[in-house]
């Protein structure tokens, strides 16, 4: 036991972050806007911290239950996160752009960032890299339909008729899901896995093996979320205040909310990809931005509906055009079953131009 604590010391200190931080909270917003950024800016490393024990626990759950079980946990792990957070701020200080901007922003950081930059690391080391191509065409295709249907026709609807629409739109996500989940875990589970060789483990000495407790990292998983949900409630009001009157763009906060709940996906991501786990980098990356719109846009619709105060969902042409651009570039470089160092650069690029974008406000 008091092994398994030495080996938690990230989580721990990020637990007692998010103790100090919640007594705290009012020193810190009444202190000064220096004193608020930089609290938000400590407690944006804490989470860091946290999400590293994240990863390394849903690495340990991949390994055991294989793909695409594995991988399915990180993600929604990662949406849970992305929603709280987005309840929290939605119904501390409403931003009628903050849920479009969060769902643009994961999508970007899924696709262009974790795929690109793990594509490219991945093919510098081994070359091309195998994956199932099966899954890449069904993660493309229903990422292409959710948002389509959420963020691109919603243009269109007149404001009168914004209730039946979020009401129909709940209804098509939550079909879309039903229907992608039954694929993904019952007959069609092997469009999402891959058949690498078999790799000899390093044999430990005999009183150094340590055997994986399943419970335990399904426990710390599922802890290491709350305490980074708890870590980024603070987060955000200190980043409000810090950032508030600084010209920084509104769309900084939606990167922020997106990045943290990527951030155990990308360390895992790049470690699979190093490895030469292409699939499990293909599961992440894709999986988690159609877990991004199919979970949380019904989730905020709903809330939405409920509360009566609707919001913007219709993407910018900007971000209508980054999004088309970057579903034509994954629907062409992963429509081979390999991915190489070009295609990983092509993503990367694209996330360059995002980050860009976003800068000047666009």
């Amino acid at each position: 036991m008091l092994t398994s604590l030495k080996q938690e010391k990230f989580m721990l200190l990020a637990l007692i972050a998010a103790i100090a931080a919640y007594v705290l909270e009012h020193q810190l917003l009444h202190s000064g806007q220096m004193i608020a950024l930089f609290g938000g800016m400590v407690l944006i490393g804490f989470i860091v911290m946290a999400s590293m024990r994240v990863a390394h626990h849903a690495e340990v759950l991949a390994e055991k239950v294989g793909d695409p079980y594995g991988t399915m946990i990180l993600t929604l792990a990662a949406v849970l996160v992305e929603v709280v957070i987005l309840a929290i701020m939605m119904s501390n200080e409403a931003s009628p752009t903050l849920v479009r901007d969060t769902i643009y922003s994961a999508v970007m950081l899924d696709i262009n960032g974790i795929l690109g930059l793990a594509a490219l690391m991945g093919g510098i080391k081994h070359g091309e890299q195998s994956y199932n191509d099966d899954s890449a065409r069904t993660y493309s295709v229903m990422i292409l339909t959710a948002m389509g249907v959420s963020m691109v026709v919603p243009e269109f609807i007149p404001e009168a008729d914004w209730k039946i629409y979020s009401a129909f739109t709940i209804g098509a996500m939550v079909v879309l899901y039903t229907l992608f989940l039954r694929m993904q875990v019952g007959p069609h589970s092997y469009f999402f896995s891959y058949s690498y060789p078999e790799k000899r483990r390093k044999q430990l000495p005999p009183g150094e093996a340590s055997p994986v407790n399943l419970t335990f990292s399904i426990a710390t998983l599922v802890f290491g979320v709350v305490v980074i949900g708890a870590l980024a409630e603070v987060m955000s009001k200190t980043l409000d205040l810090g950032l508030e009157g600084t010209g920084a763009p509104p769309v900084i906060t939606a990167i922020l909310v997106a990045a943290i709940s990527a951030a155990p996906e990308i360390l895992t991501a790049l470690r699979a990809a190093l490895a030469n786990r292409m699939q499990s980098v293909v599961n992440i990356a894709l999986g988690a931005s159609l877990s991004t719109v199919i979970l949380t846009v019904p989730v905020m619709e709903a809330m939405a509906l409920y509360t009566g105060q609707p919001f913007q969902m219709a993407m910018t042409p900007v971000q209508t055009v980054m999004v088309f651009i970057t579903l034509i570039v994954c629907a062409i470089n992963l429509n081979d079953g390999e991915t190489n160092a070009i295609e990983g650069m092509t993503h990367f690029v694209l996330f360059a131009t995002f980050i860009m974008l976003s800068l000047l406000g666009l």
